[in-house]
């Protein structure tokens, strides 16, 4: 039986979305793209999971397109449907996303990276685009990549393919944190802890209105970020924060409870 491209637990609260293919560095293909979506939709959907980490098996993150479908020509519209409603999903869901890059975080694989919301290096990562290199235009980063590090320094990485160090990367803001490969359990459990000590209800809201504010007016969204307000304000999570304050402790906010909220 073939092993799935891209595998997916829910485990301690979190999505983990792997990408499965460590012989040839977990290189893109359409099979692993049509994967990645559907687990992303199910990481989505899945109340077990309230934080998202999409990382690879083996030696590398992801070294991008598989070349050797590509220059077969296997490589073609269904590829690039399924892998941008994989980036969408993760860009969209109302959950934190975390990307781990490690080894090879190259080409698809520093897109992928980009369609979350937070990205997490190790110190022996390699990191970089190239697909103009390949003939390609880097979709999932040409979408996103300037809104991250600006549009001077997206048309170098884009343009010119040059690859970026892991410490240079988080100079720019293509990375939040950077460790030590012996440090990522430990790096990646805090920066979950900082997660779930976010109210979801505010971190989903909070999450779609900064994607939202690159395409409107800040003004024009007054009244949608207000109704966010006044669900964040009246749900179970504030009466959580507002009890907290009372008792003189840290709000807890996971696991949620089980009975249903005070706004239902």
């Amino acid at each position: 039986m073939t092993e799935s491209p891209v595998t997916y637990e829910a485990r301690d609260g979190v999505g983990w979305i792997t990408l499965n293919r460590p012989a040839v560095l977990n290189a893109l293909s359409t099979e692993l793209a049509a994967a990645l979506a559907d687990h992303a939709e199910t990481a989505a959907a899945d109340r077990r999971a309230r934080q998202v980490v999409v990382r690879g098996a083996g030696r590398a993150f992801c070294s991008g397109m598989d070349r050797t479908a590509l220059a077969a020509g296997t490589i073609g519209e269904a590829f690039f449907r399924h892998w941008n409603r994989a980036l969408d999903c993760l860009e969209d869901m109302p959950k934190i996303t975390v990307a781990v890059l490690h080894g090879y975080s190259i080409g698809g694989g520093l897109q992928l990276a980009l369609g979350c919301d937070l990205r997490l290096a190790t110190e022996d990562a390699v990191l970089g685009l190239g697909a103009t290199r390949h003939g390609l235009v880097p979709d999932g980063a040409v979408l996103r990549l300037a809104r991250v590090v600006g549009v001077g320094r997206a048309k170098e990485l884009a343009l010119l393919n040059d690859h970026v160090s892991p410490a240079e990367a988080q100079a720019l803001g293509l990375v939040n944190w950077v460790c030590a490969p012996a440090e990522l359990d430990r790096t990646l459990a805090s920066i979950i802890d900082k997660a779930r000590a976010a109210a979801p209800t505010a971190t989903a809201h909070t999450k779609r209105l900064l994607h939202q504010s690159f395409h409107r007016d800040p003004r024009a969204s007054l009244e949608e970020v207000l109704r966010a307000q006044d669900e964040c304000a009246r749900s179970w999570e504030m009466d959580e924060a507002n009890r907290a304050w009372r008792e003189k402790r840290e709000a807890r906010f996971d696991p949620p409870p089980s009975g249903p909220s005070r706004d239902g």
